[in-house]
């Protein structure tokens, strides 16, 4: 599908607190970005930003980033936080490709929501729990590896679920029907749309 271009929204972004210009420049300290030592969690993929939004409103004691590599899609993040006032929440606008390039060391944990499946077999390399972006995220996390991932997808799921195994990964949690459960649960856009249609919510937490 393709996306659709929102007028003004690179002024939008630009012209937004929220959003952090030179994202490279803070390589090692983004820390220090938020002017203090609170764990930082990132988002892959924030779409129009209730998970991470509502996420750093509910855990005030960790900084949030969310990346989105479109400003078309961003600037609907930032509109959204226009009479807003969160101190733990920015937002980049990168190619999740780059991950590496942007941190080093310092992250707690991943967030991998309704990421694109790409479907096609020779497109595996661009899903977000391809080895290719699994050795990526090596060079990010500060102690431990932790990725937090929710689908609708479940051909994309079992190939995570493979993938991560295989990468050497261990299972914490794992739902295969999340909105079956008791599991507490801030929903993204997407999900609160899909789920609602009958589409089964799948889940996993893993660290190494």
């Amino acid at each position: 599908m393709r996306l659709k271009k929102v007028k003004g929204a690179l002024e939008i972004v630009s012209n937004s607190d929220y959003v952090i210009k030179e994202p490279k420049k803070y390589r090692g300290k983004y820390k220090s970005l938020f002017g203090n030592n609170n764990p930082v969690h990132i988002e892959i993929g924030s779409g129009k930003g209730d998970f991470i939004i509502n996420m750093a409103k509910a855990y005030p004691s960790i900084n949030f980033i969310g990346i989105e590599k479109y400003d078309s899609v961003l600037c609907k993040i930032v509109n959204k936080l226009e009479l807003e006032n969160i101190k733990n929440l920015k937002l980049i606008c990168m190619d999740a490709i780059e991950i590496d390039e942007v941190f080093n060391k310092e992250i707690d944990t991943l967030y991998l929501n309704f990421s694109d499946p790409w479907p096609k077999k020779r497109h595996a390399k661009r899903r977000l729990t391809s080895e290719i972006f699994l050795k990526k995220y090596d060079l990010i996390f500060e102690n431990k590896n932790n990725i937090i991932m929710k689908t609708d997808n479940q051909a994309l799921f079992e190939y995570s679920v493979m993938s991560l195994n295989n990468y050497g990964y261990k299972i914490s949690y794992i739902s295969l029907d999340l909105h079956s459960t008791n599991e507490f649960n801030i929903e993204t856009e997407y999900e609160r749309k899909f789920s609602s249609k009958g589409f089964r919510i799948y889940k996993i937490e893993v660290y190494k």
